[in-house]
């Protein structure tokens, strides 16, 4: 099969985006194609003997099949959890497109069958305070499509069709969305799901309710379909 780059975004920075990717790495395996999944921005890591690590991109390296090691899996990573462009500040790195895009070339040139890209934050996480220069431009020139993540919660319809106007105004594909409700105690998920359904461009890719704090990328994976972003044909 041709490669698949998928880039992964969220209605908001809590919508779930690492899990979901750790399930559709999980999915992806199940058809017997392997993953490579890259974090090319983190902000919030730890400092371990190995150097700064972040937890979410420790679990993509876990769940995808391809060996990489964490410096290609997340190239550009901050310690403190503030918007990865203050912390660029701070530490004097360059974010532009090209220099993000630089640090992933071992990622980006892998054999893989599915490449994977999470996002930071939203569709427009900014990566200057002078110029308007978003991540968003990072699928944008990879010429990938888009999964959303809506993280169901109050007000997540105005987050998904704002979102979405956004990569559609930047002509980018969406290839499907997946809803995950980050709200245990949300009310009228169905109405919401319907609207949803109705409104939003791409395949629905499925629907994952809210899990305990045990849940595994398999757990998630079960409550994901994605016949039609491996199959065109399907409508």
């Amino acid at each position: 099969m041709q490669k698949l780059s998928l880039f992964i975004t969220g209605t908001n920075t809590n919508s779930g985006k690492t899990i979901i990717s750790c399930g559709l790495l999980e999915k992806f395996k199940a058809y017997n194609l392997s993953t490579v999944a890259l974090k090319p921005i983190a902000s919030g890591s730890l400092l371990t003997d190995q150097g700064l690590r972040n937890t979410d991109a420790l679990a993509l390296q876990h769940a995808m099949s391809t060996s990489l090691p964490y410096t290609a899996v997340n190239p550009i990573t901050f310690e403190p959890p503030i918007a990865p462009h203050i912390a660029a500040q701070q530490h004097q790195v360059n974010l532009s497109i090209d220099h993000i895009i630089q640090h992933c070339q071992t990622g980006l040139n892998t054999s893989a069958d599915v490449l994977l890209i999470e996002g930071a934050g939203g569709w427009r996480l900014p990566l200057s305070d002078r110029d308007s220069i978003f991540f968003s431009a990072f699928p944008q020139q990879l010429k990938m499509s888009v999964i959303l993540v809506v993280g169901l919660t109050l007000g997540c319809l105005n987050h998904a069709q704002l979102t979405v106007e956004a990569i559609l105004s930047d002509q980018v594909s969406i290839a499907g969305w997946i809803a995950n409700q980050i709200d245990p105690n949300m009310s009228h998920i169905q109405d919401n799901l319907t609207w949803l359904k109705q409104q939003m461009p791409g395949h629905y890719l499925g629907y994952v309710p809210h899990l305990t704090a045990s849940i595994s990328p398999k757990t998630v994976a079960k409550y994901l379909q994605i016949d039609a972003i491996l199959n065109p044909s399907i409508r």
